[in-house]
């Protein structure tokens, strides 16, 4: 198991509003997120620019960001309904609902893994765990979460609330690009917003 039950129970009722936090609808509609729109872009555009590979995209939600990917692609995540929706995106690909610890792949089975706001809800040992995991299947590994700002802290529990108005208790870390790549061993930097970070290696 790679996250607390209650997270998994939350992300599991947020597949059908998962994208109102990317694209600033719902919830998100009223909330003071400036560049929010700018950084979004530019990280697909970073995104995009990977070279083609045959990626594994680890904790894949509702493939917001994997459809941005090229080569060929296979989404994981642990929610049937994430999974359902990112099959709907992911028509020349494939999506698989399992756990990603430990990874149902053979070693070597993709050219990198790619993972967007998964490393950061990890808990504990399983940072490691997943970056074994992860450094198993692939040679290469992207990492994508949320940039460290100076009105949060490097992290916390939160309690979260969906639409139909249950609340969630959820671990969230965010990082600058230095403290990302150093974790998860990367080399170098893919994007550093205001909003977002990403490495690769």
């Amino acid at each position: 198991m790679t996250l607390d039950e209650g997270m998994r129970e939350y992300y599991r009722q947020r597949a059908g509003e998962y994208d109102d936090w990317w694209n600033g609808n719902g919830l998100y509609a009223q909330l003071d997120r400036p560049g929010w729109e700018e950084d979004v872009g530019a990280l697909i555009v970073a995104v995009e620019a990977l070279e083609p590979a045959a990626t594994l995209d680890v904790a894949c939600g509702t493939g917001f960001l994997t459809r941005h990917l090229r080569g060929d692609l296979v989404g994981l995540d642990q929610s049937s309904a994430m999974v359902e929706i990112a099959r709907t995106r992911l028509r020349e690909g494939r999506t698989v609902c399992a756990e990603a610890i430990p990874l149902p792949f053979h070693d070597g089975s993709f050219e990198r893994v790619f993972t967007s706001h998964y490393y950061g809800h990890l808990l504990g040992d399983e940072r490691e765990e997943f970056l074994a995991q992860a450094r198993r299947v692939a040679a290469e590994l992207v990492v994508v979460d949320a940039a460290l700002r100076p009105d949060r802290p490097n992290e916390e529990w939160q309690e979260r609330v969906l639409t139909d108005g249950s609340a969630h208790r959820v671990f969230k870390r965010w990082f600058s690009a230095e403290s990302l790549g150093a974790e998860v061993g990367a080399t170098r930097v893919l994007h550093e917003g205001a909003w977002f970070v990403a490495v690769a290696g």
